[in-house]
């Protein structure tokens, strides 16, 4: 039996494309729930109709991605903290406290798109990268100043 997938099923196939299951499979499990239609002419164009809907989507959003990209390029942050004599802070500086005084600049991220590999534990100027889009991603200068 040929089917069109709904989604992306391992080692079956991608969303979007028809594949020959045994008749069983289909019946049983693919087509109860919701993971695979019939391969027919109508479910064809509704199946091309749904991905040419999400690749536009998927393309404002990198566009809208693209000019946060631009905002943040040209602005720095700067957060600062109590240090040591030595320029050494106490604790750290986290994807959190990069949020924070992104807040402040009326910027609202999500703490999985700060790319920071280690805590920042001294005085400096830092680049962080900041992941918009899968396809979209920025450096922030970060500066960590002493209160």
């Amino acid at each position: 039996m040929k089917v069109i997938l709904q989604q992306d099923v391992n080692k079956l196939g991608k969303k979007g494309a028809m594949v020959k299951v045994k008749d069983g499979f289909a019946r049983n499990f693919l087509l109860p729930k919701g993971i695979a239609l019939t391969a027919t002419q109508e479910n064809l164009k509704k199946v091309e109709r749904n991905l040419a809907n999400q690749a536009q989507r998927i393309t404002e959003e990198k566009g809208k991605a693209q000019e946060l990209a631009d905002k943040l390029s040209a602005i720095s942050c700067t957060i600062s903290v109590d240090a040591h004599e030595e320029d050494k802070i106490y604790g750290s500086v986290t994807a959190a406290h990069i949020l924070s005084a992104l807040e402040a600049e009326g910027i609202i991220l999500d703490k999985k798109q700060v790319l920071l590999k280690d805590p920042i534990k001294s005085l400096g100027i830092y680049d962080v990268e900041l992941r918009l889009h899968p396809e979209v991603k920025v450096k922030l200068k970060v500066w960590v100043v002493k209160k």
